[in-house]
C-alpha cells in the first residue's frame, strides 16, 4: 500500500518547496487544484493542493500531497515555471474559483484565458459563495399516484405497447 505524504506550506515557501521536492526526484506533476474554505472562522481563504509523484524502481513510488493557505482575492504564485504541465490545472483553478496566477506562463503569451466554461459565462462556480440558479418549476405531466390524474380513478395507467422497428404487428400473417 502506497502512503502519501501530507505537507502544509506557508505561502511564502509554496514555489521553493515544489522545486526542491521536484529537484528530489518528485518530477512527476500528477494535478493541482483549490478548495474553497472562505467560510472557515479564522484564516479564511482558498487551500492551493499539488499532487506530485517520485517514480523510481518497478513498484515504487512515492506520492506528496502539498497544500497552502491563499487569503482570499490574493494572487498565487504560479508552478509553471517548475511544470509547465501546471498550466492547465492553474487556468482551470483561474475560471472556477476566480484565482489569479503571478507568474502564469503558459508559452502562448494569452495569460489565464478560459478553458472549460462557455463564451459569456459569468461567475466562479466552484466559490462557495456562488448562487446556483433557480430551475423554472414546472408540474409534472404525469400522476403523482397510480390512478391519479387520469381518466379512471384508481386504475392505474397503462403503457402503450411499442413494437422493435421491422417487426409486424399481431395482426399481420396467417390465422
Amino acid at each position: 500500500m502506497r502512503v502519501t505524504d501530507v505537507r502544509d506550506v506557508p505561502l511564502a515557501d509554496w514555489v521553493a518547496t515544489v522545486g526542491r521536492l521536484r529537484d528530489d526526484g518528485f518530477r512527476y506533476f500528477d494535478w493541482f487544484t483549490a478548495v474553497d474554505q472562505t467560510d472557515a472562522d479564522a484564516d479564511a481563504g482558498f487551500d492551493l493542493v499539488c499532487h506530485l509523484l517520485a517514480i523510481g524502481a518497478p513498484r515504487q513510488l512515492r506520492s506528496v500531497l502539498l497544500r497552502t493557505r491563499l487569503p482570499e482575492g490574493a494572487a498565487a504564485p504560479s508552478l509553471t515555471g517548475l511544470f509547465p504541465g501546471a498550466a492547465w490545472p492553474e487556468r482551470e483553478t483561474h475560471e472556477m474559483f476566480g484565482i489569479d496566477f503571478a507568474g502564469y506562463d503558459d508559452g502562448t503569451g494569452l495569460g489565464l484565458r478560459p478553458l472549460l466554461l462557455p463564451d459569456g459565462f459569468e461567475g466562479t462556480p466552484l466559490r462557495k459563495s456562488f448562487v446556483l440558479a433557480a430551475r423554472a418549476a414546472k408540474t409534472w405531466p404525469g400522476g403523482k399516484e397510480p390512478g391519479e390524474g387520469h381518466g379512471d380513478a384508481g386504475r392505474a395507467p397503462s403503457r402503450r405497447r411499442v413494437q422493435a422497428p421491422g417487426v409486424p404487428g399481431p395482426e399481420w400473417g396467417p390465422r
